[in-house]
């Protein structure tokens, strides 16, 4: 080993040590699974939190009850947020959630169309009634409601009306209520009731027409989050934040009653 090689041996060592010791910290970047009506209004908030914070997030966006079937199976998610808080209250009971968290939001749900075929959008449902009884409707898309809240609550409004029988053999699911408004605002749909936190989002305002449906139509969208056992440091600092004004701030521009609001 020559001279200047002992000489810089300890630094090197030491550089390496450092090194070592901050790569889990700067790498830290936790999986949140979150319910796809928060598509647009969790990207915002999570950008607004790295400005803040500097730390980053993994968003991942789907159906709450797939995702309570992952978390159940082990999937390396950190932190859960569902549109259905009967998804995180069983996870906890399960022993898979550190608590039974927080009430972050409850949802509202429109019927919507293409901006350039809005004859359908009645919150009351009278219209698509009538579109049904003159044969006028052959896709009309939800979420699928075996494990996507909202496709629960679309299918509770069409049956309040008594229009479920009549709609089912058009109807078009989609996984998540995300892709069901892909399908509810294409040319080759006539519409569908999506969550209205996505038709408020410009990237879909713009080519879309919609009307909320009364509350009274389906049952409340109580949208709950947990952390899910050995959280780490940022994704305990993104649950934190998700509670404070600013992200709170963000999730009513995107039309979601807070909890204390409701």
């Amino acid at each position: 080993m020559t001279i200047l090689r002992q000489l810089l041996m300890p630094t090197l060592i030491l550089l390496g040590l450092l090194s070592a010791a901050s790569t889990p910290v700067l790498a830290e970047r936790p999986i949140v699974a979150a319910a796809s009506d928060l598509q647009f209004a969790l990207e915002d908030v999570a950008s607004r939190f790295q400005a803040d914070s500097g730390h980053t997030v993994r968003l991942n966006f789907g159906s709450s009850g797939n995702f309570r079937r992952q978390i159940a199976q082990g999937a390396p998610f950190e932190l859960y947020l569902s549109a259905d808080e009967a998804y995180v209250e069983a996870l906890y009971r399960d022993g898979h959630l550190e608590d039974e968290g927080v009430l972050y939001a409850i949802g509202r749900v429109v019927i919507a169309a293409p901006a350039s075929r809005p004859e359908l959008v009645d919150g009351s449902l009278e219209t698509l009634r009538g579109a049904l009884e003159s044969g006028r409707i052959t896709r009309f898309a939800i979420a699928n409601p075996d494990h996507a809240p909202y496709g629960v609550a679309a299918r509770q409004a069409l049956q309040a009306a008594g229009l479920w029988e009549r709609i089912e053999p058009y109807l078009v699911y989609g996984e998540n209520v995300s892709q069901a408004a892909r399908y509810a605002l294409s040319d080759d749909t006539d519409g569908g009731i999506i969550a209205y936190s996505l038709v408020r989002a410009q990237a879909l305002s713009e080519r879309s027409a919609y009307e909320l449906i009364p509350e009274d139509r389906h049952e409340p969208l109580r949208q709950r989050m947990a952390l899910v056992n050995g959280a780490g440091a940022t994704a305990r600092a993104f649950y934190e934040y998700l509670q404070q004004d600013p992200a709170r701030a963000i999730l009513a521009a995107y039309g979601f009653v807070l909890p204390e609001d409701d």
